[in-house]
């Protein structure tokens, strides 16, 4: 922590950066370990009287291992797919004797991103999983393991758009326009492939991509967009989430035209709510809570089983173009 002057607050990660080390050296200097050369114990213990450090109990537990805690940066947690990523974690977590600690950051500039984990680092976690995790988060550099809630290359988000798409497909929808989350998130970059990969293999025509902010109010906001779409021949959407497909199709609705008489939207997630959207919401749903055993047994460097395949959920907002 800083002094009594209400500065700048101190962490073991200042302390590091000023002697030259890592934070887990930092720690086990604190902790009095053996082992350490002199030279880098004086460098450490001069940097900690010169920021003025006070060593915390969870940083004393850190040489040790001793939070059996694991680190959670989560930014957009009011979405249901970041919010039940949460919960999975937490779950996940305590089936391995641990708990975790969050650090929301309202923010997605990658440097608010790297102060929450630093942060998180100064508590002694064992390790760090990012929810809802940029394309821009640099996930090396740090003391502990430091990994994506759907793992680095999102194959199986990327497999379950591709899902959506076959879907579509096998109802006879040939123009398909993609309504694509935030493109600087992996989530997003990962569905938007898997739509790609499915118009490709399936032979079917694209005729656009627009892009909201995965809030029912973005999909509102481009229900203009996707209805030009449609009077210009396409006659389904793939939508990157199902909050947003929730506030396309009130938009759509708003505009004269009718789900799935008009146009079939499909969304992704199986929120709770969208066997309730009017008309229900056909949509694919992920094993979160297989990703959350995934993430945590990863950045504990523990053995977990894979999580299941996507799983489509056909419902009554596709169906057979007219």
């Amino acid at each position: 922590m800083s002094g009594d002057g209400g500065g700048k607050r101190i962490g073991m990660r200042d302390v590091a950066d000023a002697a030259g080390v890592s934070t887990q050296t930092v720690s086990r200097v604190l902790n009095g370990y053996p082992g350490i050369r002199d030279a880098t114990r004086e460098r450490v213990l001069a940097a900690v009287a010169a920021l003025d450090y006070r060593v915390n109990n969870a940083a004393r537990a850190l040489g040790t291992s001793l939070t059996r805690t694991v680190g959670v940066v989560a930014s957009d947690a009011v979405l249901h797919g970041p919010s039940a990523g949460i919960a999975a974690l937490e779950r996940a977590a305590r089936t391995r004797g641990r708990w975790i600690t969050t650090a929301y950051t309202d923010s997605d500039d990658p440097a608010d991103i790297d102060a929450a984990v630093r942060h998180l680092l100064d508590q002694g976690v064992d390790g760090i999983v990012l929810v809802a995790a940029h394309g821009a988060t640099p996930l090396e550099g740090y003391d502990v393991p430091l990994v994506p809630l759907y793992g680095e290359s999102g194959i199986r988000q990327r497999d379950a758009a591709a899902l959506v798409v076959d879907h579509l497909a096998d109802l006879g929808h040939r123009r398909v326009i993609e309504v694509a989350g935030p493109a600087d998130w992996r989530e997003a970059l990962a569905r938007t492939g898997g739509v790609a990969d499915a118009v490709d293999r399936r032979r079917l025509e694209q005729v656009g991509r627009v892009e909201g902010d995965w809030s029912a109010a973005s999909g509102s906001a481009l229900a203009d967009a996707v209805a030009r779409a449609v009077r210009e021949g396409a006659t389904a959407v793939a939508v990157a989430n199902d909050q947003m497909a929730l506030g396309l199709v009130a938009g759509l609705a708003a505009r004269g035209l009718s789900v799935p008489a008009d146009v079939s939207v499909a969304g992704f997630d199986d929120n709770p709510d969208a066997a309730f959207y009017t008309p229900a919401l056909t949509t694919v749903r992920l094993d979160v809570e297989g990703e959350a055993a995934e993430a945590v047994a990863r950045v504990l460097g523990e053995d977990a089983a894979p999580p299941a395949d996507p799983v489509l959920v056909p419902r009554a907002s596709t169906a057979a173009p007219r």
